[in-house]
This record gives C-alpha cells, sequence and structure tokens, in this order.
C-alpha cells in the first residue's frame, strides 16, 4: 500500500491545531448572559500598553486580602471571579467580604448609561442562597443596595456596568452613608485616575448591626436572617501615576486613602456631610486590626515587598 505522505502530514497538522484550541476553550465568564453550559474561545491575553507586563491592572496585583480561594469549603471566604472585579463572597452572611477592582481612566468615560439591572448572581455555587434584587430594596428596608465595585467605575461597556449590578456586589447600606459621603469618594478617586493616574481599589465591610433611614436601632440582619447589615464599611485606595509593570511601581510613595465608616444613617444627614469620609480617614494598620477583631482576616499588600507593605500601612490620608 502506497502512503501519501503529504495527506498524512496535512492530518497530523491538523490534529495539533484543534489540541491546541482546546486550550483556550472556558466556560463563559461569570455573569454573561450566555447559557451555564456555552463555551467561548478566548484569544491569548497579552499587554496592550509598551513596557506592560502580565498582571498589569490586575484586580488583585497587590494581593488577595483574606487568602479566599474557590473552594466550597470556604463558606465564608468564596473567591469569585466576576471578570471586571474579583470577590469574596460569604455565604453565610449573604454578602461580601470585600470586592477588589483596578481603576484607570479607560474603565470610567461615562459613554454608557447606569444600567440599574439588579439581579441575582447565578453563578454562586449550586444550594447557596441568592440574594434577590427585592431582598433589601430601600423603600423598604431603609438600606440602600450599596455596590462595592461602583458603577461609575465601569461606564466603558455595557457587560461592564452590569456586572456591577449583581447582588454579590451589594451590601445592605445606610441611604445617607451611600449616596453623600460614600458617593463623593467615589467621585473623587474616579476624577483621581482621569488626571493621570491609576488605582488599585478594595471595598469591604465587617460587624453586625446597621441602622438605615427607617430605623431608630441598629438591624442586624433583613431577610429572614438571611443577609447580614455590617456595622462597618470600609476602603482602601493605592493610588499611582499611570504606567505599566505597576507592581514594581508601587513603592513607599504611593498614595494611600483607607477609610472605615459606621453604617448608621444618622451620621450623614443634613449639611456639610458631602465629604465626610474624610472624617474617618485611618491607617490600613488601624483597619486590619479592628477587622480582625471583628472576625475578618484582613492582610493588605501582601504581593508587596515586607519593608513597602510596612510603610504603606502605616499611612495617614491628609
Amino acid at each position: 500500500m502506497r502512503i501519501n505522505f503529504r495527506l498524512l502530514a496535512t492530518y497530523i497538522a491538523l490534529l495539533l491545531i484543534v489540541a491546541c484550541a482546546k486550550d483556550d476553550i472556558r466556560k463563559s465568564a461569570p455573569g454573561t448572559a450566555g447559557k451555564p453550559d456555552t463555551i467561548v474561545v478566548n484569544p491569548p491575553v497579552t499587554p496592550t500598553e509598551p513596557g506592560a507586563v502580565p498582571g498589569d491592572n490586575g484586580h488583585l496585583l497587590l494581593g488577595n486580602p483574606t487568602d479566599a480561594k474557590s473552594d466550597l469549603v470556604l463558606l465564608e471566604n468564596y473567591l469569585m471571579d466576576q471578570q471586571y472585579f474579583m470577590e469574596a463572597y460569604s455565604k453565610n452572611d449573604g454578602i461580601p467580604v470585600w470586592v477588589s477592582w483596578h481603576l484607570q481612566a479607560e474603565d470610567c468615560p461615562g459613554t454608557i448609561d447606569r444600567s440599574n439591572d439588579f439581579r441575582s448572581d447565578i453563578n454562586l455555587p449550586k444550594g447557596w442562597y441568592q440574594v434577590l434584587a427585592s431582598s433589601y430594596a430601600g423603600s423598604v428596608t431603609g438600606f440602600d443596595r450599596g455596590h462595592n465595585c461602583p458603577s461609575g467605575d465601569r461606564t466603558a461597556t455595557k457587560p461592564a456596568n452590569s456586572a456591577t449590578f449583581l447582588m454579590t456586589n451589594m451590601i445592605p447600606q445606610a441611604a445617607s452613608l451611600n449616596q453623600i459621603p460614600w458617593a463623593n469618594m467615589e467621585d473623587f478617586i474616579r476624577q483621581t485616575v482621569k488626571n493621570g493616574n491609576e488605582a488599585f481599589i478594595v471595598m469591604g465591610s465587617y460587624g453586625k448591626g446597621g441602622r438605615g433611614d427607617k430605623q431608630t436601632a441598629f438591624v442586624e440582619t433583613l431577610d429572614d436572617g438571611r443577609i447580614t447589615v455590617p456595622k462597618q464599611v470600609w476602603k482602601v485606595v493605592v493610588i499611582i501615576p499611570k504606567g505599566t509593570n505597576d507592581l514594581a511601581r508601587v513603592d513607599a510613595n504611593a498614595t494611600v486613602i483607607a477609610v472605615d465608616m459606621p453604617n448608621d444613617n444618622t451620621l450623614y444627614t443634613g449639611s456639610g456631610k458631602t465629604t465626610a469620609w474624610k472624617d474617618y480617614v485611618c491607617t490600613v494598620e488601624t483597619l486590619e486590626a479592628k477587622a480582625k477583631a471583628a472576625g475578618v482576616p484582613l492582610d493588605l499588600f501582601k504581593k508587596l515587598p515586607e519593608s513597602v507593605r510596612t510603610q504603606l500601612k502605616k499611612k495617614l490620608y491628609k
């Protein structure tokens, strides 16, 4: 029998192409509208700026604050990749422990309208309670569905903005806190990155017991005990000039803003509260100690050299 070596070589080449393509086939990204079994072929991710290195602009570039993992054993520290941000989620509390994201001017051009499509997160593990869009609407409970990663930080594309309305990105937040000083701080950070900077941001909460605009007493849970109302809401921001090779550029000169604010509606009403977040500025060191005392083992900046970490954690923004 004569063997057509040209046809044989072509056949082998096709097999190699198919085998390599399998490496790029993944499940649809969390939060996409595709069916659960839809597959997408993702092209290799390459840096888009001269001098960029893999990992630049990563949502967890500076570290995983609680060593969260996508392990069902970790009910209170379950890592979720939401594509436009990363988070550690608590099954028992029904809220995130923290949400982490990178922000640059390209993320928040304001070209996309606010989607307002609050919805359950169907990508939670099977059997976990999915918080509903109506589980704590402000008109009923006195608490806003407070974004961790803000809608305003993701206005470049519709999918990016829509992802911020997953209920796994929300906490029951006192209305006046959410709408006045917290919103002002978010605006301040966006304006800062539009002025030639980029930011690595983590927001989270801890403790139990907040007060909304319909309560005179503190409330610990909502939705028949399935959603914890946090006592404190915090945010940490590291700001550096826009550029590449980010991890190597974060040094002791980086700007650090940390705030730790009570989730109490009565503290932020009345005039002069727009910039009240500045009254709650603290060091990361102090924030970590308070969070750990409340049962959240917070440890930020773990990817940075020890000397840089220590200095940044002691910085007090002024």
